[in-house]
């Protein structure tokens, strides 16, 4: 296992809190969106996109560069942020989000953004695409790897543990899927609304190989990402234990924020004061 050193932690850090303003500034732009998953899946695609994959604006048509795929497709503001932040879109376009002839649509479209590698809205498909991607980066003997971002809600779908017994059949080891474990969905806690417990035995009975992690620790995350690349013959899965809504006091762990809303009035206030926005009112 590798550490991550002191600079490229600071960096990440400092991209982790840039992107918590873009969320909250898009989203009081549009005045609704889905925060409380964007903002618990910030760490998460802040290493992805700043530390991980091999993708970039020079390399954005290359067949050889990683792709990402979204498959908790409302959690896009945390996408378009880092975006933004790597050169793809501007931030002028935040304005746009969920506006008619925006650019950012209210759920991930690669027609309309650059740098968006699928079309997610209805949850459970993202996964099921990016096993297509890995499968077919096999054929081709490629080397690039595919990355998938799944919410824990998700996982009530059915098309999702298809999905994972797929995988595994496959022995798609160039797979990562990430679980955003807030243990929150739009209706209340996920066990609840339908029990996923045990989920990490339940993952390692699929055959895939399970890492459980803190996904706020850029430590843990990379830890987990490296321990990913060297896995042969199984796809793996990262269950990255998280906050909803983390970062903004009144959203954390509250289910309401899951969407679509926007802070208005002191609530707006203290957001944009707690990600620390300096740019006046909105």
């Amino acid at each position: 296992m590798t550490l991550l050193d002191f600079n490229t932690g600071k960096m990440l850090k400092e991209k982790a809190a840039e992107l918590r303003r873009h969320i909250i500034v898009m989203n009081c732009y549009a005045g609704s969106g889905h925060p409380g998953g964007a903002l618990s899946a910030v760490e998460i695609i802040t290493s992805l996109f700043h530390d991980e994959m091999n993708f970039t604006v020079a390399n954005k048509n290359s067949p050889s560069r990683d792709r990402f795929v979204l498959s908790k497709g409302h959690a896009c503001m945390a996408l378009y942020g880092a975006l933004a932040q790597c050169g793809f879109i501007s931030t002028d376009e935040f304005k746009g989000l969920r506006q008619i002839g925006g650019k950012l649509q209210g759920h991930p479209d690669m027609q309309k953004t650059t740098g968006v590698e699928f079309n997610s809205g209805s949850l459970g498909h993202g996964l099921s695409f990016a096993l297509g991607v890995a499968l077919g980066a096999k054929f081709k003997r490629e080397k690039f790897r595919v990355y998938t971002l799944l919410g824990d809600g998700e996982l009530n779908e059915g098309q999702v543990w298809e999905a994972f017994m797929f995988g595994a059949h496959y022995q798609l080891d160039n797979l990562v899927a990430i679980i955003d474990h807030n243990k929150l969905q739009s209706d209340a806690e996920c066990d609840k609304v339908t029990a996923l417990s045990p989920l990490l035995d339940k993952l390692t009975a699929f055959g895939w190989n399970v890492i459980e992690i803190d996904g706020h620790d850029f430590s843990a995350i990379s830890a987990a990402l490296y321990t990913a690349r060297r896995a042969k013959k199984r796809p793996t899965v990262i269950v990255a234990n998280t906050i909803k809504g983390k970062g903004i006091s009144f959203m954390e762990n509250v289910p309401k924020w899951h969407g679509s809303l926007a802070p208005e009035g002191e609530e707006r206030e203290i957001a944009l004061k707690e990600c620390g926005y300096e740019g006046g009112d909105l």
